[in-house]
């Protein structure tokens, strides 16, 4: 059998079968002097594959990935989007911020400070607003104060009776707090008249009423994860 000036065996006597270069009777251990292409593998002199084209000057190409492994590019983009597992497994509170005219009433008829200068809404569009604890401040901003409740009440129309820090909620996992922090006008529970002893962290349950200010009523939810 034959070899081209190129290495490659031959049937053919004058040009190769391959390659077609011109036969020049080397002997198969001519090709063991050759370099491997670090691509494809094949034996290769010049600079650039024959059999593949690449550049033997540049550095050799990554290893393929495993079957069903990311690539490099997917790996990052997996890191950069995937967000951990949910290790809590509990529900998602949920806070509905209403105009509530029990709660007027009965803060009318307590005739406590301010009141006699609230008014309740003609309009105040229920608002519904995700809990992201572990602690949820209810009360106004005040940048000043540096105060950013999460359950901000001084959107308009705003309810004055309610103070800039009022109260606080506290999440862990399915267990939900309410603590009043010293409020002017207090905070009370499912329609109580008494307030909350300040200071003290109340347990709450699924549906209960928060009341705050001169009107406003805030109804907790857990929801599902």
């Amino acid at each position: 059998m034959a070899f081209c000036t190129d290495g490659h065996e031959t049937a053919a006597v004058d040009y190769c079968d391959t390659c077609g270069a011109p036969v020049g009777g080397q002997s198969p251990s001519a090709t063991t002097n050759l370099a491997l292409c670090p691509s494809c593998g094949v034996p290769s002199e010049g600079r650039f594959c024959e059999n593949c084209g690449h550049d033997s000057a540049l550095p050799p190409p990554p290893p393929a990935p495993e079957p069903g492994a990311p690539d490099e590019h997917e790996a990052a983009t997996l890191g950069e989007t995937r967000e951990p597992p949910d290790l809590d497994g509990g529900p998602v509170w949920v806070a509905t911020v209403t105009a509530d005219p029990g709660h007027y009433a009965r803060m009318q008829a307590q005739q406590g400070p301010d009141l006699d200068r609230v008014e309740f809404p003609g309009y105040y569009p229920d608002r519904r607003i995700p809990l992201r604890g572990p602690n949820v401040l209810i009360g106004k901003r005040s940048a000043s104060q540096g105060l950013h409740p999460e359950i901000d009440l001084s959107v308009a129309p705003a309810d004055i009776a309610v103070s800039r820090s009022h109260a606080m909620l506290h999440i862990t996992g399915a267990t939900l707090t309410v603590t009043d922090l010293g409020s002017t006008n207090g905070t009370c529970i499912n329609e109580s008249p008494t307030p909350i002893a300040p200071k003290t962290a109340i347990p709450l349950r699924d549906g209960d009423r928060i009341h705050v200010g001169g009107w406003t009523t805030i109804t907790l939810r857990a929801e599902p994860s």
